[in-house]
């Protein structure tokens, strides 16, 4: 591991300058994945700024429905809080379906967002990797790249997304919260945190250097939604998503879907809102050949290579699943 200086931060304006200061600095939360990172060589920031201890370890419920999440709030509270079980229950689904009891109470929020690939070629330095090193190419493409996308890819990268959190939010459209190094504040939906690779796959996402997530917001919940998420993977312990899909719906009087929301994990190089099929399913009734029609229409872009084409099938039958589950009983939640 490189060698490098640690300051933890005591409030964010503190935080800001530190960071300002040296453009080989990044910030630490829980560090479940950037210090794994730094151990394989992968990356090596000459500072470390702790932001774990920052203020922002509150889940607040709002009178409207709302909830706005502090990016130190632990994985592990997240998923246990009665408000989010109760009313954002496949958001807490998904962070128990990812990683372990031990990594959810150590990884914070603001850090699982902003985890990196598992692409092997990435984690591996004696490997090229565009990501890791623009203009050496994309060994995956060729080789190992069973565990990788089929959506949004480019010639120059096929890395897919590891979050299980992040595709959760993006079906429940939350907005992240963010500051910039003068202190200004913005907000991103977190659909649209994540850059695809095109010609560069190194940048991955829109945040310019010193950013700091501050907070994750979630709208409140459609009337009566129904929601779950789901995931499939190689085992049932702790492992990354071959396929996954948060699934969110509301069901009109005549049977009809009256607000449907749809994310798929493990098939893009990001959280993939699966915006054609929520088109074509509003306000259609739930039968299987609508579902299927409109989860085909969603995966006919997908671009497989030899050894993951079965993610294609895998994610339509996962959107025909979740929606058909959810609207089979009324009295389901």
């Amino acid at each position: 591991m490189k060698e490098f200086a640690y300051a933890r931060a005591g409030d964010a304006d503190e935080a800001a300058a530190l960071i300002a200061e040296r453009p080989d600095a990044t910030y630490l939360g829980g560090g479940t994945n950037l210090v794994d990172l730094m151990k394989l060589g992968v990356t090596g920031p000459g500072l470390l700024i702790d932001v774990s201890r920052l203020p922002y370890d509150r889940i607040e419920h709002r009178a409207d429905g709302s909830v706005l999440i502090g990016a130190t709030v632990r994985n592990g509270a997240l998923a246990g809080d009665p408000g989010i079980r109760e009313r954002f229950p496949l958001l807490s689904q998904a962070l128990l379906a990812g990683a372990s009891g031990q990594l959810r109470t150590v990884a914070t929020v603001g850090g699982n967002l902003l985890q990196r690939t598992r692409c092997g070629y990435f984690q591996d330095v004696s490997k090229p990797c565009n990501k890791r090193e623009p203009g050496t190419g994309c060994p995956a493409i060729q080789g190992a790249h069973r565990d990788l996308a089929v959506l949004g890819t480019s010639d120059q990268c096929v890395a897919s997304h590891p979050s299980d959190m992040a595709v959760a939010l993006v079906a429940l459209d939350a907005v992240a919260h963010l500051r910039s190094v003068d202190g200004g504040s913005r907000t991103v939906p977190v659909a649209e945190l994540y850059l695809l690779p095109g010609e560069t796959p190194h940048r991955e996402t829109v945040l310019d250097h010193g950013d700091l997530i501050t907070a994750v917001e979630l709208p409140p919940p459609p009337p009566g939604a129904r929601m779950r998420y789901r995931k499939v993977r190689d085992r049932w312990s702790y492992a990354f998503a071959l396929v996954s899909a948060a699934t969110a719906v509301s069901v009109a009087e005549d049977g009809s879907l009256q607000d449907v929301r749809i994310a798929l994990g493990g098939v893009a190089p990001r959280p993939w809102r699966a915006r054609i099929a929520e088109e074509r399913l509003r306000g259609a009734r739930p039968d299987e050949e609508t579902l299927r029609e409109a989860a085909r229409a969603e995966l006919a872009e997908a671009r497989p290579l030899p050894d993951n084409a079965f993610k294609v099938d895998l994610a339509i039958d996962l959107i025909v699943a979740g929606v058909r589950d959810l609207t089979a009983r009324k009295d389901r939640a």
